[in-house]
């Protein structure tokens, strides 16, 4: 009994409770995604100004901040990026989130943004997202900041339900 209960309480404590429903994704397998899949990172952005003007426009509209950091060699953040560019979960992405993307280059670059979060030096793998509540720049999902580091052995559904998951 009492092992159930701390299983119960631990799976509380990953993501928040009163989490808005997840969209229902119509689409079954990655292989379903458009083809070829997107190349979500701009090599030549700048990083931090993208991200102070997504905190900004995030406190603004009362939304949250999704910071995905990852690299266009990677097929896991591409399969991440083609299921976000579906409409029921852009929609989704679109309504709670402020979205940026952010290059880590093979992890030679923009990690101090990374590191600004309270990260380690850098990401045990990519893509690895932040949600961060903007007003507080506190991380609303620790210890789950590489859980879409193997995006590709999900399901487009499973993807969906973990961006819904840190929603309120």
């Amino acid at each position: 009994m009492r092992l159930a209960l701390a299983a119960i309480a631990l799976a509380c404590t990953a993501a928040p409770a009163l989490a808005a429903p997840a969209p229902h994704v119509a689409i079954g397998s990655f292989d379903q995604l458009k083809q070829p899949l997107p190349l979500p990172y701009d090599e030549n952005a700048d990083a931090k100004a993208d991200v102070a003007k997504a905190t900004a426009k995030a406190k603004k509209e009362h939304k949250l901040l999704l910071l995905d950091f990852g690299g266009n060699w990677c097929p896991d953040c591409r399969v991440l990026a083609g299921t976000i560019e579906l409409p029921e979960v852009k929609a989704f992405v679109e309504k709670h989130y402020v979205e940026v993307t952010i290059d880590v280059g093979r992890y030679t670059k923009n990690l101090d943004i990374w590191a600004s979060y309270g990260q380690p030096p850098r990401p045990k793998g990519v893509p690895a997202a932040l949600i961060i509540d903007p007003k507080t720049r506190k991380v609303l999902n620790p210890g789950h900041e590489t859980a879409l580091s193997d995006a590709r052995h999900m399901s487009p559904q499973a993807l969906a339900d973990w961006l819904a998951s840190w929603t309120k």
